[in-house]
């Protein structure tokens, strides 16, 4: 099955377009907090790929923050087992009825 020219320009033009976003895309760059600032004036104690560093970060909110998502707390199921008062034994069995 060949290919008309037409779909193979399209697919080109819908790769090309696709592309630039996927390589201009810049790293996410958290801030870390601690209570102690060791970095150089202007700048902050940042992560990028879990390294701490000196930066600016470009994130609003701190790595920890984002991967802090709520989880619903699943109860335990209670599972009732009913009990009988006579012991199940086997026909035949000595000390059976």
């Amino acid at each position: 099955m060949r290919l008309s020219t037409g779909a193979m320009a399209a697919v080109a033009v819908t790769l090309t377009t696709l592309m630039p976003a996927q390589l201009s895309a810049e790293a996410k760059i958290y801030a870390y907090p601690s209570k102690a600032n060791y970095c150089p004036a202007g700048l902050q104690p940042i992560t990028i790929s879990g390294v701490i560093c000196c930066g600016t970060p470009n994130q609003s909110v701190s790595y920890h923050q984002v991967m802090a998502h709520p989880v619903r707390q699943h109860k335990p199921v209670k599972r009732h087992y009913v009990r009988s008062a006579r012991a199940h034994c086997q026909a035949g069995l000595k000390g059976c009825d």
